[in-house]
């Protein structure tokens, strides 16, 4: 399986051959490919892990500060607001649904996704440009009280430096997860919280990105959990992560 990341990388075919041995062996011994294909998927597993407890034992008093940051933005009324490139933006889609449908006896929380109006992200794609298709939507939409989580496996994507800059301006809560050393991201003075996962493959960023925001939202949910009751039913099926419907800026 190859990584779609949406961003440019580097791989090469050796890179393929360190992580897929087996497909590049030379024997048509099935038990032995098989073995193989097992032990890559140990392997792979027991890496992720790793690199999880890396990023808790890190960053886990910034997430606890992350989240309460957030729960104060939503206490007021605010909203998130997440974007990415590629496989991002399907974690941004992710992250906004989280918020919009909790688990039961959790405050759902107004969340959206800047990728997935196609429409308008095609249109300012083709008519002013793809660096800004996130801060031109963040420029109609977001308010001071708001907060915009950014997502990229290498830091480097204009389009989420310019929406950055577009928040800071503003004065909305910035949140960055980046991978490997963070890049361009690393580098802005106007992210609130940045969370880098250390590792050079695009496969372990994104799943460890996956449990950062998998945290923030449940922290902040348990946050604003105090006196908030429901019974309503288990969801069967995700809610929000697309469109711009809802409270009206």
């Amino acid at each position: 399986m190859i990584a779609v990341s949406g961003e440019s990388s580097n791989g090469s075919a050796d890179d393929m051959q360190a992580l897929y041995p087996f497909l590049y062996s030379s024997t048509s011994d099935v038990d032995a490919v098989m073995s193989q294909v097992e032990q890559s998927t140990v392997d792979k597993v027991h890496e992720i892990m790793a690199l999880r407890q890396k990023v808790a034992e890190e960053d886990g008093d910034k997430l606890v500060a992350c989240s309460a940051a957030m729960a104060e933005r939503f206490a007021r009324g605010g909203r998130l607001f997440a974007f990415g490139n590629g496989g991002s933006s399907t974690d941004a889609q992710d992250m906004a649904a989280q918020f919009m449908s909790p688990p039961v006896g959790l405050r759902p929380l107004p969340a959206f996704a800047l990728t997935g109006d196609v429409a308008v992200v095609t249109a300012l794609s083709n008519d002013v440009g793809f660096d800004v298709v996130f801060s031109r939507q963040l420029a109609a939409f977001g308010k001071s009280k708001d907060i915009a989580v950014g997502l990229s496996t290498s830091g480097n994507s204009a389009n989420l430096i310019a929406c950055f800059n577009e928040a800071s301006r503003r004065g909305i809560l910035t949140v960055g997860i980046a991978g490997s050393t963070g890049g361009k991201m690393a580098e802005l003075e106007n992210i609130d919280y940045l969370f880098v996962v250390p590792s050079s493959s695009v496969h372990r960023i994104q799943e460890a990105q996956t449990t950062v925001y998998h945290a923030l939202c449940e922290l902040t949910a348990l946050s604003l959990a105090d006196g908030y009751q429901t019974n309503r039913p288990e969801p069967t099926t995700c809610a929000g992560g697309s469109g711009m419907r809802g409270e009206q800026p």
